[in-house]
């Protein structure tokens, strides 16, 4: 495989990308800080430490919203600085691209026009559905006839797949990741303790805390953290203000979340053709995403499901994986593609 390839998957919050110069893969916040009208101020992480703390001159935007580009011009001058910064200005490369399926084809051809529309003069420019890349990163053989399910559970978005034959089946994209969950805690906080805490501090107790299949009533792992103390704005005072924040009230507002995403895996299984059915029954779901990593998800899924759910290892990795094996082996390479023409 040539060194200058690279592989790119744009995604909500983050922004992962291979660089074939250096084997690495840089990960950084997909979101940019604009001062005044459109004074490009900064990018990725040193952008986002500036979120929620911003003073009124400087918007913090994420370009991508509902897994689709929003804003193509600030998308394509953060891809810009990144790729800069880890290449140190080196172009004529080329390029896979992953995309979410059901979206329209304008809207993956968007994600080809940030690199194709950059400053960066890219050689080749591919593009493969999110879900073929996932697949593969995962270490499905996605060419044989069998069939696979693959949930990708990400920021803003769940994206649930059947594939089989290097094909998606079926798939459907549903508006509800982990940012959704954030918004949930930041509200019950706000409701039961009069506190209103920032969405990074929500995230902070997800991660903590949140539990699919909590149980008040089962006993409780005394290394298991069921506390954590966090700082927001008192509603009635209007003070800083310091609060315990308990497990079974998290559990209690998100379990609706968790139901959610039980609920479409089985409306889609519900479509699925007999024959891979049978595949499913026998392999089981794949689970993958960032959002993936909740505690006890997994075993939520199979109890509701009857199925066996596969976890697999670095979850919010399996893309950026599937990009490289793409692009360095053979029998992969026809899974990629160009955009057709689109008139708008």
């Amino acid at each position: 495989m040539s060194k200058s390839v690279f592989g790119i998957d744009f995604g909500t919050r983050n922004i992962r990308i291979y660089n074939g110069l250096t084997r690495t893969t840089m990960e950084q916040k997909n979101v940019v800080a604009i001062r005044g009208k459109d004074e490009f101020y900064a990018y990725g992480d040193e952008a986002y430490t500036m979120y929620e703390k911003n003073p009124e001159n400087i918007r913090i935007i994420f370009p991508i919203k509902n897994g689709v580009i929003a804003d193509l011009k600030n998308m394509k001058a953060i891809f810009e600085n990144l790729y800069t910064d880890m290449t140190k200005g080196a172009r004529m490369g080329r390029f896979c691209i992953a995309v979410p399926s059901d979206v329209t084809e304008v809207d993956k051809k968007a994600f080809f026009d940030v690199v194709s529309k950059s400053l960066i003069k890219a050689r080749e420019i591919k593009i493969v559905e999110k879900p073929i890349a996932d697949a593969v990163g995962i270490g499905v053989d996605i060419t044989s006839p069998r069939g696979n399910m693959i949930v990708n559970i990400g920021a803003s978005t769940t994206e649930i797949s059947i594939i089989s034959m290097g094909g998606i089946v079926i798939s459907k994209i549903i508006k509800i990741g982990g940012n959704k969950l954030d918004e949930m805690i930041c509200d019950i906080v706000r409701k039961k303790y009069n506190i209103l805490i920032g969405l990074k501090t929500a995230e902070k107790i997800k991660i903590a805390l949140a539990d699919a299949m909590y149980d008040e009533d089962a006993d409780i792992d005394e290394d298991e953290e069921d506390t954590i103390y966090v700082f927001g704005r008192n509603i009635i005072t209007g003070l800083p203000s310091e609060r315990a924040i308990t497990k079974d009230t998290i559990c209690d507002a998100i379990h609706t979340f968790f139901y959610s995403i039980v609920e479409e895996i089985k409306t889609l299984l519900e479509r699925t053709p007999p024959e891979l059915s049978a595949d499913i029954m026998s392999r089981g779901i794949y689970l993958t995403g960032g959002s993936a990593m909740i505690k006890n998800l997994d075993q939520l899924i199979a109890q509701e499901t009857d199925l066996k759910v596969n976890r697999v290892d670095n979850p919010a990795e399996s893309v950026i994986r599937g990009i490289l094996t793409i692009m360095s082996d053979t029998k992969y390479r026809k899974l990629m593609y160009e955009p057709g023409r689109i008139t708008i």
